[in-house]
């Protein structure tokens, strides 16, 4: 959240090599739902235009595949630090008080993030209970996504906050030899 696209360097990235690779799976993921949701409502269009008939529940698979598809894709994009960010003010600060306004962003949505974590462990449940018309699939797979997704978010924010303290403090992230 806190670097720009062209300012990455190999040890910038999250968890290096391997993480860019999962995450970037994880877009594919989310392309693939995209994909997914879009051939349902070309095929329930065409289904209900030509032929005067429709498939039970195959309107429910773009509304629950978008949640996934949102989550996924918000976490690789996360990873690749293409979210909003806070960029005019981070350009106008430098050192210490970049460093420190890092931290502050990259904490506050950490908290953010992980409160909707907490918040999954009573949703999930009891929505496990309740199961969607058409489908008949129980909606806690549906609302699975957002702390899932939420953790995969938090993982590269949580690199960028370690990232900015040792900026703070004036530590390099790389190792001299």
């Amino acid at each position: 959240m806190s670097h720009t696209k062209g300012s990455k360097s190999q040890s910038n990235i999250p968890f290096g090599r391997w993480g860019g690779r999962v995450y970037d799976g994880l877009g594919y993921l989310g392309g693939a739902l995209l994909a997914l949701m879009t051939g349902a409502i070309v095929l329930q269009v065409i289904l209900r235009r030509f032929f005067a008939v429709s498939i039970d529940g195959i309107d429910e698979v773009p509304r629950y595949a978008f949640v996934w598809a949102v989550m996924i894709g918000a976490a690789s994009a996360m990873h690749r630090g293409e979210h909003t960010t806070l960029e005019y003010f981070q350009e106008k600060l430098s050192g210490a008080r970049h460093a420190l306004l890092r931290i502050v962003v990259e904490a506050l949505g950490i908290l953010l993030f992980v409160s909707i974590v907490k918040v999954s462990f009573i949703l999930i449940p009891n929505s496990q209970m309740q199961t969607s018309p058409g489908l008949g699939l129980p909606f806690g797979y549906v609302y699975a996504a957002m702390p899932v997704g939420a953790i995969l978010i938090i993982l590269p924010m949580a690199w960028h906050l370690g990232l900015a303290v040792r900026e703070l403090w004036g530590v390099p992230w790389q190792k001299h030899s």
